[in-house]
């Protein structure tokens, strides 16, 4: 039916090219678990593991399961027949999201893990309040983060970023005309590809924003030279993003 309709014009390679695409990421996603799941098995059995290392072991090993099991209920959402729907076929933006989302846990949650056993924790003479501070404003930067990387997952998953294609303004207008044009309101937040790009993009800003604030506010502390290194790598890879 997509082909008929939407497709009648695409050529045997053209359809080769992403169905390699498809195939090479699922291939991929098995291999990075098998890379996980192997070592972690012989590295239990020979008894190198402690035992918070062990729990720490086995929800990293159900999140790699989980990660695949979001995967497949994605894709199987861009398969089902939507008979209200004259749009182009897609996978649901909110499994996309989940499946982008759970993606990132797993990331940060494996270099954390890696990090805590390749470099010892610097141990901070006297926890100042400004270090505190700055500890809270790099958690709630991190969550900001995360936030504006799942509501780029609502953006791919309405192609979104068709709709307005200038910036700083969306067309004419700073704030477009059709931002709350479902019912309920609500409704806009997830479903609406005009408040997705437009809420994207707002949370792209306060994003780099809140890092740029991050790095100036540690300029101002005695920091250990791998700690501000990394803020400052952060702030790097805010801009270039």
């Amino acid at each position: 039916t997509v082909f008929n309709s939407l497709n009648h014009d695409m050529t045997l390679t053209e359809f080769k090219f992403i169905w390699y695409m498809e195939y090479s990421h699922r291939m991929w996603g098995r291999v990075v678990g098998l890379a996980y799941i192997l070592p972690a098995a012989y590295f239990w059995r020979k008894g190198w593991l402690s035992r918070p290392m062990k729990g720490c072991v086995l929800a990293l090993c159900g999140l790699v399961c989980f990660q695949g099991l979001l995967g497949w209920y994605m894709v199987k959402s861009g398969l089902e027949e939507k008979p209200d729907s004259y749009d182009i076929p897609r996978v649901s933006q909110y499994r996309l999201a989940a499946h982008l989302g759970s993606a990132l846990v797993l990331y940060s949650a494996s270099l954390w893990t890696g990090l805590s056993l390749l470099l010892p924790r610097h141990e901070v003479q006297s926890s100042t309040h400004q270090l505190l501070r700055l500890r809270q404003f790099a958690h709630g930067t991190t969550a900001l983060i995360f936030l504006t990387a799942l509501s780029g997952a609502f953006v791919a998953g309405l192609d979104a970023g068709l709709v307005y294609n200038s910036f700083p303004k969306m067309g004419e207008r700073w704030i477009p005309d059709d931002l709350l044009a479902f019912s309920p309101v609500l409704r806009n937040i997830f479903e609406n590809p005009t408040t997705v790009q437009f809420d994207h993009r707002i949370l792209g800003i306060a994003s780099v924003t809140a890092v740029t604030a991050l790095y100036l506010f540690s300029r101002k502390i005695p920091l250990p030279h791998r700690t501000r290194m990394a803020v400052t790598s952060l702030l790097a890879v805010a801009c270039m993003q």
